[in-house]
């Protein structure tokens, strides 16, 4: 497949699914962003355009364990549910932003919902 063909295909379904999801003040949006080598997870507040709450796999502690990229996207998970419930968010919406939902984005989900997130 032509890769311009393929990264346009890829947007036009982020672009379908954030047409049906927003988050909300009481319930913000937990986008994930996958790239080849690392992963990424942010919650926003769409009615603000503000986010909240931030966490990768480039953080110093996610860094420092050793691990598949499978493991490290479900300490990512962890982490964003930590820092999102010491601001007191529980439930949020969740974006795959493209992605299909098994492997590393699976993983952030399932890492979420571990540490309190609820979607």
């Amino acid at each position: 497949m032509n890769p311009k063909a393929k990264s346009q295909k890829k947007q036009n379904i982020r672009y379908r699914i954030r047409a049906k999801i927003s988050g909300t003040t009481t319930k913000p949006r937990l986008s994930v962003f996958r790239s080849n080598s690392e992963i990424y997870a942010q919650i926003i507040d769409d009615t603000k355009g503000f986010t909240l709450v931030s966490a990768s796999s480039t953080d110093k502690d996610i860094v420092a364990q050793k691990g598949t990229k499978i493991e490290k996207s479900k300490l990512v998970g962890t982490a964003i549910a930590k820092k999102a419930s010491e601001l007191g968010l529980k439930d949020v919406v969740f974006d795959r932003g493209g992605n299909l939902y098994h492997g590393r984005v699976k993983a952030v989900a399932e890492g979420a919902r571990e540490g309190g997130l609820q979607f």
